[in-house]
């Protein structure tokens, strides 16, 4: 028997539907880890499923911090113009545009950083593990590339609202749970004083 609180809490935090977490939770025998694993892993299939899907509809969101000091304008698109005016929906962009006023992302995902730059960093990082046995080199160097996206890349970073997740894992369970295609189409975050970050 799954405990219905169980079931709640599950609820609360991936989003997914009730009889998707009981029967996640089922699957993994009440393991509460286990069971968001499942719907994550799920999540994201879904998801997948509708990224071919034309996004024409949308909105452009703008957000203001630290008192004027930083400003983030974004494009983020879905497929339809109800659910472009969905609270769900607006409360997601809330968010997408709050991750990059924080996290001061240069590109959306990894597709868009110069080849130029990551061949630079490759090389720095290559020159840091000189010496090291040639087996594990490749994966050193592949792991840095990993985290040095991870810091620029916007899809690729920790959710600021919840670091267990990614923004592309919140995007696809938006996805699943608004039934359709989303993509953050692009940004640009300003800071006093700053250049306009670009790659």
């Amino acid at each position: 028997m799954i405990d219905p609180n169980l079931v709640k809490k599950l609820r609360e935090k991936t989003n997914a539907g009730m009889m998707d977490c009981k029967r996640a939770l089922q699957e993994a025998e009440g393991d509460f880890e286990k069971a968001e694993a499942i719907l994550r892993a799920k999540g994201i299939a879904s998801a997948d499923k509708k990224a071919t899907r034309a996004t024409k509809e949308g909105v452009i969101a703008s957000y203001i911090h630290l008192q004027g000091k930083v400003g983030v304008l974004v494009e983020i698109n879905c497929e339809t113009d109800f659910v472009a005016k969905n609270e769900i929906f607006r409360d997601f962009v809330k968010d997408i545009t709050l991750q990059i006023a924080a996290s001061h992302p240069i590109v959306v995902n990894r597709e868009q950083v110069d080849s130029k730059l990551v061949a630079a960093e490759r090389a720095i990082y290559c020159e840091q593990v000189k010496g090291k046995p040639e087996a594990i080199v490749e994966k050193i160097v592949d792991g840095k590339l990993d985290k040095f996206y991870s810091t620029i890349c916007l899809m690729e970073q920790a959710f600021v609202k919840n670091p267990d997740l990614t923004i592309k894992d919140y995007v696809s369970s938006k996805i699943t749970e608004l039934g359709e295609n989303i993509i953050i189409r692009r940004f640009t975050r300003y800071m006093v004083g700053e250049d306009v970050s670009s790659l």
